[in-house]
């Protein structure tokens, strides 16, 4: 007799479908290891999404429109810590920034911490 796979007359079965019955319903057994590993896993990550990464996300966006609404005239701040006028607003990313009489400097506009409306008063959206 040659060895291979002939039907079910050989009595092997895989691991997964040992014990499986097409009419007898799936039961989940909550004492499981795999199961009680799971939830746990599942519950961090959620509380991780909605106090860290959410919020993170919120900031961000907020923070590039803040970037993306700059216009000349505004008071600006940078990571720096240097403040000054917006002297004139570039479209490859970048700002000229006057920070004295006479002196402007070229900023990235992701440096960019607070913008400030032409009085001086922050503008919404900024912490």
């Amino acid at each position: 007799m040659g060895r291979g796979c002939k039907g079910d007359s050989h009595g092997y079965s895989p691991p997964f479908l040992r014990g499986y019955s097409p009419k007898k319903p799936i039961q989940m057994n909550l004492n499981d290891p795999l199961v009680s590993t799971l939830v746990p896993l599942i519950l961090l990550f959620g509380i991780f999404y909605f106090l860290l990464i959410r919020p993170q996300q919120q900031r961000v966006k907020q923070h590039q429109q803040m970037v993306d609404s700059v216009r000349r005239g505004d008071t600006v701040v940078t990571a720096g810590g240097l403040v000054g006028k917006v002297a004139k607003v570039k479209d490859d990313g970048e700002v000229m920034v006057e920070i004295a009489d006479n002196v402007q400097v070229r900023v990235l506009k992701s440096t960019l911490t607070e913008v400030r409306s032409k009085s001086g008063e922050k503008t919404e959206g900024t912490t």
